[in-house]
Parts: C-alpha cells; sequence; structure tokens
C-alpha cells in the first residue's frame, strides 16, 4: 500500500520539530515514497529549501503548514480565552493554494499573533481556494472536541469546514499512537463520524522526528519550548511521533 506523509515538521518548526530538510528527504526516498509533504507550526520558512530539495532527489513536494486557529477571531486576544488556539493542518494542491497559504502566514503574523501566528475562519473562507485542510491533531477543533465528549458540537464544527472548503477539500484526519488512550480514544470517534456523514479519513503521524531513538532528544527540545519537564507517560506518546 502506498503511503505518503501529509503531515511531517521539520527544524522550522522551532523547538518542536528535529529533523532537517535534507533528514526528511532522504528518509521518504528511502522508504520509496514518491511525494512528501511539509506541515511546519505557523511559518513557511522551510517551504523552498524543501520544494527545491524535494524537486532534486525526484520527490513531489507537497507544501503546507499546521496552522493555529483562533477560538474566535484573530483581532480578539483576552488572557485566559484567545490563547486556547486550535491546530489545522493546510496543504497547498496548486499555485492557487500555495499564494493562498502565503497571504494566511502573512495575515497570521501580522493581525492574528498572539502567542502564536493565528488565523481565524473569516480569514480561511476569504482565502480557501487551492487548499486541501484536514482536521488536525489532537489539538484540532474536531478532535478536540471528541475528546471532550461533544460529538453533536464537533460534527457542527465538521459541517462549518465543509463550507469553508468543500466536501471534496475537507478530511478527517486520525493517526496511530498506540501508547495514547486518549488518541485511541479520538481516532475511534473520527471513523464513527466519517462512517456517519461520509467525509472521508486520511491518515497522518504528525511527525516530528526521524527515529525513534530520537524521541530523547525532542523531549529536550518540548522541555525548552514549555519549561515542564517531560513525563514518562508523554515520552511514551512522543516516541510514537517518528517517520
Amino acid at each position: 500500500m502506498k503511503f505518503v506523509h501529509l503531515h511531517t515538521h521539520s527544524h522550522y518548526s522551532l523547538l518542536d520539530g528535529l529533523a532537517k530538510i535534507d533528514e526528511l528527504v532522504g528518509r521518504a526516498k528511502e522508504f520509496g515514497m514518491k511525494a512528501l509533504a511539509i506541515t511546519d507550526h505557523g511559518n513557511l520558512y522551510g517551504a523552498i529549501e524543501f520544494y527545491k530539495k524535494a524537486t532534486k532527489a525526484e520527490l513531489k513536494p507537497i507544501l503546507g503548514v499546521e496552522a493555529y486557529l483562533a477560538p474566535r477571531t484573530r483581532f480578539e486576544k483576552t488572557a485566559k480565552i484567545d490563547d486556547q488556539y486550535f491546530h489545522l493542518t493546510l496543504l497547498a494542491e496548486n499555485e492557487i493554494g500555495w499564494k493562498n497559504l502565503i497571504k494566511l502566514i502573512t495575515a497570521a503574523h501580522l493581525e492574528g499573533f498572539y502567542y502564536r501566528p493565528r488565523l481565524d475562519k473569516d480569514l480561511l473562507r476569504e482565502h480557501h481556494e487551492g487548499l486541501i485542510a484536514l482536521s488536525g491533531c489532537l489539538s484540532g477543533e474536531i478532535p478536540r472536541l471528541l475528546l471532550e465528549n461533544h460529538p453533536e458540537e464537533a460534527e457542527k464544527a465538521l459541517e462549518e469546514y465543509l463550507d469553508i472548503f468543500g466536501r471534496d477539500n475537507f478530511f478527517l484526519e486520525i493517526w496511530h499512537h498506540p501508547n495514547a488512550p486518549e488518541c485511541l480514544k479520538v481516532k475511534a470517534e473520527l471513523i464513527k463520524l466519517s462512517q456517519k456523514t461520509g467525509v472521508a479519513l486520511v491518515a497522518t503521524q504528525d511527525v516530528h522526528y526521524l527515529k525513534t531513538e530520537d524521541a530523547e532528544y525532542h523531549d529536550i527540545f518540548l522541555a525548552v519550548q514549555t519549561g515542564n519537564r517531560i513525563s514518562d507517560d508523554d515520552r511514551l506518546t512522543l516516541k510514537s511521533d517518528d517517520f
């Protein structure tokens, strides 16, 4: 079965992604993959480097971003409310999509920045053309609602995303993290939601490093970023996030 990583972080996901562009391209070629997406956190810093190096290696580059989505609008910045952002995976389908990614991330930095560069759904409606959206990791709006046992609200959120992107351009993102009970729970609920609504599933892995033995170094990155020590339970979860 052919598989392509559609949710991948490079070292341009600052203090979170571990692998450099050359390493990601090499690993994808090693596994015989024909394409690879880069979806760094809230930025497109590595996009041009990735495009050039992937193309040179005869690997189809898919340019994307794991965007931060404001819970209200990008202009609202109230403590303990607007710092609770969601994640959303966006992939450029064509040149129009790439240009819209640039517009979205520019506005996220210049207008929506509050702890993170944030988009909102108004921006997505304005610049959705040429983009494919995935529901995101466990921090996505739909997965978070399912984790908190709000399936009806999750379905309403799904309908809103379908209205923004169109049924052919929005997918429910699932992952395999067997050491994380919350991920197993949400994955099962996402599958049920797909069966109920007919919205297609797409498998990703939310890659942050290349090999299992890199997990310890990724722990250090997260500790520096958050100021917190990584627990043994968290480490088990993180070790499933390799390429």
